[in-house]
């Protein structure tokens, strides 16, 4: 064995020979503290050992935890895996930590819930709200290692931990929260949960970019990361999985907030279309994809004569970016003054239109509000190219299906493959032009 005196930083961790006034890597002043580090001369090093892979027994361990809650148990690939460990991320008031506690009430004897955040009888009056059965073994605690000592006295199915910031170990450096004092609590779960098959539910604060807080380290040593998206103010809420160990990542759940927690939506595209949705000018009807999900809903365009000299293009829901350049196509490819008119674009329900397939509907509202026209039970779906031209978008024959299915009568969309006979009338176009004579 060998000592050798280095310089730590209280703060993220990095190690020099030599004191440092301020921190190289994360800018703190006065962070650095002396540490004697013993290594391994590279000669007394035990060298490891292959094992042939077709040798190897596997236990999985037991089939997944089904939670009773559909659109979860889609997104993580149905059900928990035994031993694996969950981050759900999301914004302050969005419902991580009530739908993290319905899950552990459906499962119920089989989780311990761990509350850093809430006492005892927070945690039982949010219970109470939800209205579901009370059986669950809930731990007010943010010491670590008391934490880790009970579940492994108690050895739970599953173990959500509320939040992973809000857990402190006196063996890591730094406060609560910080990059040491999350990597620490992440290793040592992930530790316990490997030798005893013990899944983990971890939530994590995020930044106010919208990234999960901490080390990045953080998302690479848990096995799946999701998301829980959607406006704070409104019902909808959207979980995608970013990454998944054990199934894929193209599944999202739809939740709605409700007054006893989050109810599943089977049905996105009615609840964004509504029942009595208002025909008028501007209003377009179009299909997104979100995960492997068609999901119809509603465009929204106003027009007015501006009064600056220079328009205003405002969006809510769609890439203001995106909509100068539908703009610029309407101009030059259709022949539309939109030198004069201030632009106004909404989608309907609060959710954010990420793909270009929406840029054809997008088109045909602005014109639809400055020609005054209707168009009634059609669905419009297109990207956009620069020379007019309505290019193909992946997964057509999903978003006209669930046209179908809503009862609209014919779809806009793109020349492309022939698609399946239906009752739905398919009007494929090549160009912004032959579409727009359809207004």
């Amino acid at each position: 064995m060998k000592n050798q005196t280095v310089f730590v930083c209280e703060s993220c961790q990095y190690k020099t020979s030599r004191w440092q006034g301020r921190c190289p890597e994360c800018g703190q002043w006065n962070s650095f503290e002396e540490r004697l580090e013993s290594r391994n001369k590279i000669g007394n090093l035990k060298p490891a050992k292959p094992v042939d892979l077709s040798g190897v027994a596997f236990e999985p361990g037991g089939e997944r935890m089904a939670t009773d809650i559909g659109e979860f148990d889609s997104v993580v690939g149905g059900g928990i895996v035994p031993g694996s460990l969950v981050l759900l991320g999301g914004d302050p008031g969005i419902g991580k930590s009530t739908l993290a506690l319905q899950l552990s009430l459906n499962l119920g004897a089989r989780v311990m819930y761990v509350s850093g955040e809430e006492s005892v009888g927070q945690v039982k009056l949010r219970a109470d709200r939800i209205k579901k059965n009370s059986v669950l073994s809930v731990l007010s605690q943010t010491d670590l290692g008391q934490v880790l000592g009970i579940v492994e006295a108690q050895k739970p199915d599953l173990v959500v931990v509320d939040s992973i910031q809000t857990m402190y170990s006196e063996n890591a450096t730094g406060v609560a929260g910080g990059v040491a004092q999350v990597t620490f609590a992440v290793q040592q779960i992930m530790r316990l949960a490997k030798q005893n098959q013990i899944s983990f539910l971890i939530i994590g604060h995020v930044t106010k970019e919208g990234y999960l807080a901490g080390p990045k380290t953080l998302e690479h040593m848990v096995d799946t990361v999701l998301y829980l998206e959607g406006e704070r103010f409104a019902n909808l809420r959207i979980l995608r999985c970013v990454k998944n160990r054990f199934g894929t990542t193209n599944e999202v759940g739809v939740f709605e907030m409700t007054g006893s927690g989050m109810s599943e939506v089977k049905n996105p595209s009615q609840l964004f279309l509504g029942e009595d949705s208002i025909k008028a000018s501007g209003n377009i009807i179009t299909s997104v994809m979100e995960g492997s999900r068609a999901v119809l809903l509603e465009i929204q365009a106003l027009t007015s004569a501006t009064s600056f000299g220079y328009p205003k293009r405002t969006t809510a829901g769609f890439d203001n970016n995106r909509l100068q350049l539908i703009c610029a196509i309407l101009g030059k490819r259709a022949g539309l003054n939109l030198s004069n008119q201030d632009i106004y674009i909404n989608a309907v329900g609060g959710i954010k239109i990420d793909e270009p397939a929406a840029d054809l509907a997008v088109a045909m509202a602005v014109v639809s509000s400055i020609k005054d026209s209707v168009l009634s039970d059609t669905v419009v779906i297109g990207e956009l190219g620069l020379s007019g031209e309505v290019r193909f978008v992946p997964n057509l024959d999903k978003r006209i299906k669930e046209a179908e299915k809503l009862g609209f009568k014919q779809v806009i969309c793109p020349k492309g493959k022939s698609h399946a006979p239906g009752k739905i009338k398919v009007l494929q176009v090549k160009t912004l032009q032959e579409a727009l004579r359809y207004l």
